[in-house]
């Protein structure tokens, strides 16, 4: 900080204050030293001068939002993860600040560790936003997100085997007999494109080319599955087999078959993935993905403090399973 703050011509107070983001120093004089920064390879890493000012022992917990994916915070997996990252956050004598942003201003999620309030980050997906989150690792920000592991990714991930999870539900729909297999969800985002990629091969391994027709993109809200299935139905477009890459999609989808006159698993098979509580209960119980959530919630909060003390963390992809239940089975 001493050999930026010469290079700058400025005092080391201000180095510190233009790397928080302090509003004191001058967006002119901020910008220089993150230039500066930025050239010599310099990072603060803000949860280590947290930790040892003691200013907290918080843990942001950022939920970020988009409405056209389809993805809510009171989907049933959401809220299931998030209790077990809460859970594994208290268990080990730290506090939780919740709060959600918009997937258009991700860049805002570090806020809460570069005001103080928080020592480091949990983000619950990160949809596309990849290089405002490498930029936050360069920052030096200490941060663990759920999500898929990507090429060129410098941020700490945890998430499901997804192309493998994809694999399963492919594999089985196979083994009963699906030879058209329909994809539900958009595969723009990085999980449920892993978990498309999963079913292809599993396909093609199979000696099965499968139909792009089936593979178009599916926001997971209840009126868009409603509108393709019907969509699909009425152009003529078969298929003998439904992967929906949530299981709140594969309710969906099931209803929606109903009302159209084709039966499930008879006509046609449904899996879905996640394997929320209320899966059992569906009716017929859906056939699903399982992750094991409570083993993600304790390997991101492991992740996050491991960073906040300055030590490397690597990111850890955690093994799926499929369930099967009367949704997929003849």
């Amino acid at each position: 900080m001493a050999d930026i703050a010469k290079l700058a011509g400025v005092a080391v107070s201000t180095v510190s204050r233009a790397l928080a983001g302090s509003p004191l120093v001058s967006a002119d004089t901020r910008a220089r030293i993150a230039e500066l920064a930025k050239e010599h390879g310099y990072s603060i890493n803000v949860g280590a001068q947290n930790l040892r000012l003691g200013q907290n022992q918080t843990i942001a917990v950022v939920v970020p939002y988009e409405a056209a994916t389809g993805q809510n915070l009171s989907d049933p997996f959401f809220l299931s993860l998030l209790g077990c990252v809460v859970n594994a956050i208290t268990a080990r004598g730290w506090e939780v600040l919740l709060s959600r942003v918009e997937a258009n201003a991700i860049e805002s999620v570090a806020q809460p560790v570069l005001t103080g309030r928080a020592m480091g980050l949990v983000l619950m997906g990160h949809l596309n936003a990849f290089e405002p989150l490498n930029d936050l690792v360069r920052r030096g920000i200490p941060i663990v997100v759920w999500g898929a592991l990507r090429p060129g990714q410098q941020f700490c991930t945890v998430g499901g085997d997804n192309f493998r999870g994809g694999e399963l539900a492919g594999r089985h729909l196979v083994d009963q007999g699906a030879r058209r297999i329909l994809f539900l969800g958009d595969p723009a985002l990085p999980e449920f494109g892993q978990r498309l990629e999963g079913c292809l091969a599993a396909q093609r391994a199979a000696g099965i080319e499968p139909d792009p027709e089936l593979q178009k993109p599916v926001p997971l809200l209840p009126a868009a599955i409603d509108a393709h299935l019907a969509s699909l139905v009425g152009a003529g477009i078969a298929f003998d087999a439904v992967f929906a890459a949530s299981d709140l999609a594969a309710a969906t989808a099931i209803g929606t078959l109903r009302r159209l006159g084709i039966r499930v698993p008879q006509d046609v098979a449904v899996v879905g993935y996640d394997d929320i509580t209320i899966a059992v209960h569906f009716d017929p119980p859906l056939t699903t993905v399982r992750q094991p959530i409570e083993q993600a919630g304790l390997a991101i909060v492991d992740s996050l403090l491991a960073q906040i003390e300055g030590r490397p963390a690597e990111s850890t992809i955690l093994p799926t399973e499929l369930i099967q239940r009367r949704s997929s089975l003849p």
